[in-house]
């Protein structure tokens, strides 16, 4: 090996030794979250979308690297200390009592004050949205759940039962609660539009920002019609789970093809938006 190469190596060991500590306390804070993530949530439809929200976002941040290297500032040692301050507890409340969503919030924030403590608010501010991004991995406490889905069940309940209604069918609905023929289901929180607006929304987010960023007017408008459609697919979903119990039984319904119905519709509602996108950009170059 030359001299010459053996500076170089030196010098590249030397400017990456003081972020050796920092990648060992993300490490320590982000690694057994994300087990934590990948064992209780990830497992479940409505954080189905966090494996996607990972890879993606460390692709987008990966892709900025030159940016945080240019835009690299001081940071403020009294906003670093008042975030550890304010997030360790939070990440160790929630880890002491299983807390995922508390846990998830303390080791998101607190890794973001390691981020800024390494490159400052300038480089985070030109990165905002991986950084925004990366929040879809931090899951909704069950309380926000039941808040948000409960009346979009009993919505979708209302619809899916009065549309078979009046094609014929034996079914009708007392809130969440549907009767069809001697069966009686009940619209949970699955199958109330929350997952989907969940995982829809931060997949389009990604999709808006990577193909559309240029057009914050027209990324806002595709953004805004995720909740309908998501909300279009439950009730589908709901259709089709109503139907697969009348003709083929309980079992069958709420078996594998429970969890079935809905990958495939979720998959439906990807190919929606982008069928949504290709016609409303053939409408506005047309009226332009």
């Amino acid at each position: 090996m030359s001299e010459t190469e053996s500076i170089r190596i030196s010098d590249v060991l030397r400017q990456a030794l003081p972020v050796w500590p920092l990648l060992w306390a993300l490490a320590v804070l982000l690694v057994p979250t994300l087990i934590t993530l990948g064992d209780q949530i990830w497992a479940t439809e409505l954080g189905a979308h966090g494996p996607i929200v990972l890879v993606t976002g460390l692709w987008l941040l990966s892709k900025q690297r030159e940016s945080f290297q240019t835009l690299r500032s001081p940071p403020s040692w009294p906003l670093v200390i008042l975030g550890m301050l304010l997030f360790l507890p939070i990440y160790i409340f929630g880890r002491a009592f299983d807390l995922i969503s508390v846990e998830a919030l303390g080791a998101y924030g607190a890794a973001m004050t390691i981020v800024y403590r390494e490159y400052g608010m300038r480089a985070i501010g030109a990165n905002l949205f991986p950084f925004a991004y990366m929040g879809y991995l931090i899951p909704p406490p069950g309380w926000a759940i039941n808040t948000i889905t409960s009346p979009l069940r009993a919505f979708v309940s209302y619809t899916a039962t009065h549309g078979l209604h009046y094609l014929g069918y034996p079914v009708a609905n007392e809130g969440v609660a549907i009767t069809i023929a001697q069966y009686q289901l009940l619209v949970e929180d699955a199958c109330s539009g929350m997952n989907s607006i969940v995982g829809l929304s931060a997949i389009t987010l990604f999709y808006v920002y990577v193909l559309h960023r240029g057009s914050w007017r027209y990324s806002l408008l595709l953004t805004a019609l995720i909740i309908p459609l998501a909300v279009f697919i439950n009730i589908l979903r709901v259709v089709a789970l109503i139907l697969l119990t009348y003709y083929a039984g309980d079992g069958i319904a709420q078996g594998f093809l429970h969890g079935t119905t809905g990958i495939v519709l979720f998959g439906l509602g990807l190919m929606l938006m982008l069928v949504l996108d290709h016609t409303l950009r053939l409408i506005l170059k047309r009226q332009g």
